[in-house]
């Protein structure tokens, strides 16, 4: 892509990572491993990062990334099907069963900014059972579950890897699901990718604003992450567009000039300058898919985790 403005450790989706590096002659990169199928409507993407090589070429830590490319969600029956597919991928990264402790759901992000209240709207959803066990009131089908949203650095002063790990210290959860809103590089990613790994997450990589990694070696726990890309970097979106009108001068057989790296970072420079180079685009019907992706990662994490949930009946599992 001409004037692609990001380095791969810069991108928040391991796939888009993985295709920049690939590059268009497709070339394998040495320590990743990829697979690729098709279930439930989806196209999902597994990437597996497979020693120190990898993590430094990718420019991410070794582990496991999945991404699924979603359908447009036309009806309940779609939706339950996407939750269906995530569900089953969670369940290859969770302990399960639930023995040593709860399941911990915290939900990242500022709930006041709808493009980054994705983690807040699934731990808002999530059916929190851990004081059921304690109470001695746990029916059966169900596992111990239980769900915070410890808001932003700007309103608390505390990082929000402190207050997770505090929290974990208390607890001593079996597992942490960490949900966050991600930034992607392309305008047809945004609300129709989600990203599952088991490598922990950065807050606010994706937007320039990186916050302490959250993962295994500062819990004592396995950290999943689930994120979707719900913003844009104008810049990104300058070199996509450059690409595309370039492709379709070559379709057209038009004489026109090349948009090449030169041009990128000349619009770039005389577009984005006011903006210290960024400047973040989320779609108009954000709060929307905001809330549809929240309502498919609730019903993921209890269709994987609660052994009585399934496909008919996850509407009974979410808040």
């Amino acid at each position: 892509m001409p004037g692609f403005p990001f380095a791969p450790s810069r991108l928040d989706l391991a796939v888009e990572a993985n295709s920049l590096l690939r590059g268009e002659a497709n070339v394998e990169i040495k320590g990743v491993s990829e697979e690729v199928y098709h279930q439930a409507g989806c196209l999902i993407h597994i990437i597996t990062i497979l020693d120190e090589q990898g993590a430094e070429i990718m420019g991410r830590p070794q582990g496991r990334y999945i991404t699924l490319d979603i359908p447009h969600c036309e009806s309940e029956d779609t939706i339950a099907d996407i939750a269906a597919a995530a569900a089953g991928q969670l369940r290859s990264l969770l302990p399960l069963p639930l023995k040593s402790g709860p399941l911990l759901v915290v939900g990242l992000g500022n709930d006041n900014a709808t493009p980054d209240a994705l983690g807040p709207t699934v731990a808002e959803s999530t059916f929190a059972t851990r004081h059921l066990f304690q109470n001695g009131q746990a029916p059966a089908g169900i596992s111990p579950v239980c769900a915070i949203s410890p808001g932003v650095l700007g309103n608390s002063g505390i990082e929000t890897a402190e207050i997770i790990r505090g929290i974990c210290q208390y607890l001593k959860p079996a597992a942490l699901i960490a949900v966050d809103s991600l930034a992607a590089a392309s305008v047809t990613r945004v609300g129709t990718t989600i990203q599952i790994s088991d490598t922990g997450i950065r807050p606010g990589s994706g937007v320039g604003n990186e916050r302490r990694c959250i993962d295994k070696e500062l819990l004592g726990c396995p950290v999943i992450a689930i994120g979707v890309p719900t913003v844009v970097d104008s810049a990104a979106i300058i070199a996509e567009t450059a690409s595309t009108l370039n492709d379709y001068w070559q379709t057209q057989k038009m004489p026109a000039p090349q948009a090449d790296a030169a041009a990128c970072d000349y619009a770039e420079e005389k577009l984005l300058s006011r903006f210290q180079g960024r400047l973040m685009v989320t779609p108009k019907d954000i709060d929307t898919l905001i809330e549809q992706d929240g309502r498919i990662i609730a019903a993921a994490i209890a269709m994987a985790v609660h052994p009585a949930a399934n496909k008919g009946n996850y509407h009974n599992f979410i808040d």
